[in-house]
């Protein structure tokens, strides 16, 4: 509570003033937090003064609020390009984050439990800088940091407004923000150690050196390239569900299993099956290969049912037997974007809705994917993967400007790989009008893409199609061949693919 005290003092957040008439006064209250290592080990035990922005208007208190934060696509990006070039990749921690945010509002908070000054108990605190639990403090020190980045040569992405990128000849840094961790990486190792130097000087940072845990995720930097997972969070999820000696399987799901709202069995505790399928969630940031299962099983939440749990569970069996796995990407000097496109037909019981799935990969392994019921009915299987291939073009435009903003322009057309002739032939002439003109304007932009040349949509095999693991339950055979192709592997075991 000391330490928070003088963080606040040396960064000048507020200052003693009287208790405003006509100016409504803040409360303030202590949270404390545990930060764990990677291992699960106690890094050090954290308390934060936090007002209770709860209290706070709406255009009197705060007006903008918003804070961009880069997204896990974004951030496996970089790992993967950083394997690719053999590049290191480094994290430091601000401090205090927040409280470097400037605040135009004019706001008052009492005087923290404990630390009130004495003989001037009546005053309250007039901030200057954004405190914790402000409904604008995130926005104030994105502002702050954004301003920091522009004035020193940085410039930000478009299409990632927490990407930053300086370049210099042909030296590139590469900075990556999310909230107050900063990734960064780049090909010259002096001005990444001026960067560092500068942040320390400018703000109260930790250095942690080589990337090696971040949000949960292990990171594994070794000279053939670098493997990410969560062990740790597996193990403990495991712990949760008192599920650590449970039997394992060879799949998360099983084979030809029809799931629907209403099946019969008794319904189980909301809350537990939530908790459980959210802990599930979190697992797909290194673990692509449960993405469908979680997914699809995420759709009962709100009535789940002995069916559902049992199905949940029987992830976390698989889990049990692959905790060692994640994703290696292995260094190839090859940052071509390839994409796989691929999607069921009616495969939902209860709407006869379709589930899309696609990934992308820069040479190894998979570092974006995604696995999503469609929005509307499909009359055929040509139209459900005429309609997933739209979505995975959108994603497709998206990481070729993060690529080129990065340095890494893809100078040739995305090739993206579906497995239906018949949507193919729908994005190069506008055939069978009959049976495609009721589908939606907005998914008509593949046609576009293709002939400006960004994307090429060729055909593979349905037993080439990497995208099949986010579409449907594979037996174990097809399921190991596919999760070692996406690049999902025992730590120990890194196989071509």
């Amino acid at each position: 509570m000391e330490e928070e005290i003088k963080m606040i003092e040396k960064n000048n957040t507020w200052e003693l003033a009287l208790r405003p008439k006509d100016k409504e006064v803040i409360g303030v209250k202590w949270i404390y937090k545990t930060k764990l290592n990677a291992d699960g080990s106690i890094q050090k035990h954290k308390a934060r003064l936090v007002a209770k922005g709860y209290s706070q208007l709406p255009g009197i208190d705060y007006t903008e609020t918003f804070d961009p934060v880069a997204r896990l696509d974004t951030i496996r990006a970089l790992i993967a390009i950083a394997a690719n070039k053999k590049w290191k990749i480094y994290q430091m921690d601000v401090k205090s984050a927040f409280l470097n945010g400037y605040i135009d509002e004019e706001i008052y908070v009492e005087q923290p439990q404990g630390f009130i000054a004495k003989g001037f108990e009546e005053k309250v605190l007039r901030l200057k800088k954004a405190l914790y639990g402000l409904k604008q403090a995130p926005r104030a020190w994105y502002s702050r940091i954004d301003k920091y980045f522009m004035d020193r040569g940085f410039r930000r992405s478009l299409s990632e407004p927490t990407l930053y990128i300086k370049s210099q000849g042909n030296d590139i840094l590469i900075v990556s923000l999310y909230v107050d961790d900063l990734i960064y990486t780049g090909n010259n190792e002096k001005i990444i150690q001026d960067f560092k130097e500068d942040m320390m000087k400018t703000f109260e940072m930790s250095d942690l050196g080589l990337m090696h845990f971040f949000l949960g995720i292990e990171i594994n930097q070794e000279k053939e390239g670098i493997f990410i997972c969560q062990r740790k969070y597996t193990e403990t999820l495991l712990k949760k569900f008192k599920m650590e000696s449970c039997k394992t399987v060879t799949t998360p799901l099983v084979t030809g299993e029809k799931y629907q709202k209403e099946n019969g069995s008794q319904k189980v505790d909301g809350s537990m099956y939530r908790s459980l399928i959210g802990s599930l969630l979190n697992l797909t940031a290194t673990r692509p290969d449960i993405m469908f299962a979680t997914y699809l099983l995420s759709r009962f939440m709100q009535s789940p049912s002995q069916v559902h749990y049992a199905a949940a569970k029987r992830i976390i069996r698989y889990l049990r037997g692959t905790k060692d796995f994640g994703i290696w990407y292995k260094s190839t000097n090859d940052a071509k974007l390839v994409g796989y496109t691929d999607s069921d037909w009616a495969g939902s019981v209860d709407d006869m809705k379709s589930t899309s799935g696609y990934t992308f990969s820069l040479g190894s392994g998979i570092f974006t994917w995604a696995s999503k019921k469609q929005a509307t009915v499909a009359q055929s299987s040509a139209e459900t993967e005429y309609i997933v291939a739209a979505t995975t073009l959108n994603h497709a435009i998206w990481l070729r400007r993060i690529l080129e903003d990065i340095g890494e322009k893809q100078e040739e057309p995305t090739i993206i790989y579906c497995d239906n002739k018949s949507a193919i032939a729908i994005t190069k002439n506008p055939v069978q009008h009959s049976r495609t003109k009721h589908i939606n304007i907005k998914y008509h932009s593949l046609r576009e893409a293709t002939t400006r040349g960004e994307i090429e949509l060729k055909y593979c095999s349905t037993e080439e199609q990497l995208a099949d693991i986010f579409t449907k339950a594979l037996p174990r055979n097809k399921l190991e061949e596919l999760r070692m192709k996406i690049g999902v592997c025992h730590k120990h075991i890194k196989g071509e693919y």
